[in-house]
């Protein structure tokens, strides 16, 4: 007889929709955002040169993926809103570890960031496959990169100029923000997401679910397109300032950059209706083919430093259009009853190509200068172009 006179919205929490995955993702952003152009410079500072950087990245992205694959094994005994809350945790240690500084606890902070994020996307996209229908998953991609837009914007430059007017001011910023972001996620109230029984028991090997991920041609090369896209990234983020450095164009204008390509996500909305227009599939392959002409070309940079800026800018400008959609091909084709394996599979893309682009780099830098490494990534976004030819032509179509 109480439970009458109670609220509807205290005694039932409201089902998740768009809007609040999207306030999720701009929080997470400001966090993320305000630090992402600062790493590369604190790491480059407190290791000397290019060469030794990707080691450190190399490494890292080894742990970081480890961490990743573990993931679902520890879901089963950790609820996920409070994998979650560890997630935000990770956010908090890991800026805290830098502002300790020195060449061990810089590391370590930037681990832990790695960490926090794969931990995030784990559980966001396992509870945006619980609460978000299949044909709007377009639509909240589009919404969470408008929400992020302008803390990708203003963070990477603000960041780096408060870093320089005070270093651990940065730091403290996304330290307040993960707070803000962990109160968020507990004011939405969406629990542990749906539970989804199997017919049989799940396999206690928690790496089992790989062979059902293998075993699904769309999801390897939904998972690959994403790894490639990260890739770009990683080279642009983290190659680029290095790059600047040693032209000797400033360690502020990659930052600059950066901020002003990430202000290509207000457009994500019309990339998304261009795409709508010509199908998934030729959006997706274009997109990778002209981000792999732009890095290539900015191969030739030392004929004139300033190239690198301009080749590199534009093949942001698809890279910001693959963020759009080029993750729908594997949301669309996750099963049901096995979200939460396939999502900690799909995170792990951030960790693979967190390996991939320093090891290779790392190779490239013993023969040729960093341009040498935009030119090994363009090739990387040409082999993800051709893999795009094979997706199905109707993919991502309303259905009748």
């Amino acid at each position: 007889m109480i439970g009458r006179y109670i609220p509807t919205f205290l005694r039932h929490a409201p089902v998740p929709g768009v809007q609040g995955f999207a306030l999720l993702a701009g929080i997470e952003a400001t966090v993320r955002g305000i630090l992402v152009s600062v790493w590369p410079l604190v790491i480059y500072k407190a290791l000397g040169d290019a060469e030794r950087v990707s080691q450190l990245y190399f490494y890292a992205g080894i742990l970081s993926f480890s961490y990743g694959m573990l993931l679902p094994w520890i879901g089963r005994y950790v609820a996920r809103r409070w994998l979650y809350t560890i997630g935000m945790a990770f956010y908090i240690a890991g800026p805290g570890a830098a502002i300790l500084g020195g060449p061990v606890l810089t590391p370590i902070g930037l681990l832990l960031m790695s960490w926090a994020t794969m931990t995030s996307f784990t559980c966001i996209n396992a509870y945006l496959m619980d609460f978000i229908a299949r044909q709007e998953l377009g639509r909240v991609e589009t919404l969470k990169l408008s929400y992020s837009a302008a803390s990708w914007t203003i963070g990477p430059m603000l960041g780096v100029w408060l870093w320089k007017l005070w270093a651990p001011l940065p730091f403290l910023i996304a330290m307040s923000f993960a707070l803000v972001l962990a109160a968020a996620f507990w004011a939405m109230r969406m629990g542990n997401g749906k539970t989804i029984t199997r017919a049989r028991a799940p396999a206690p090997n928690p790496l089992a679910f790989l062979g059902r991920f293998f075993a699904q041609p769309r999801l390897v090369a939904g998972w690959l397109f994403a790894v490639l896209r990260s890739v770009g990234w990683w080279v642009y983020i983290v190659y680029l300032p290095i790059y600047c450095i040693e032209a000797g164009l400033g360690d502020q204008i990659a930052s600059f950059v950066y901020s002003v390509s990430n202000a290509l996500l207000f457009l994500s909305p019309l990339m998304l209706r261009w795409m709508q227009r010509r199908g998934l599939r030729r959006a997706v392959v274009i997109s990778f083919a002209a981000a792999a002409a732009c890095f290539a070309a900015a191969g030739l940079a030392p004929v004139w430093p300033p190239l690198s800026l301009v080749t590199l800018f534009a093949g942001s400008f698809f890279l910001v259009m693959l963020d759009t959609f080029g993750g729908l091909p594997f949301l669309m084709a996750v099963r049901p009853a096995e979200r939460a394996e396939m999502s900690a599979v799909y995170a792990s893309f951030r960790d693979v190509s967190g390996i991939l682009t320093p090891g290779f780099a790392w190779l490239v830098l013993l023969v040729a200068p960093v341009p040498g490494v935009f030119v090994a990534c363009g090739a990387g976004l040409a082999i993800a172009a051709g893999v795009a030819t094979q997706l199905h032509p109707r993919l991502g179509a309303r259905r009748a």
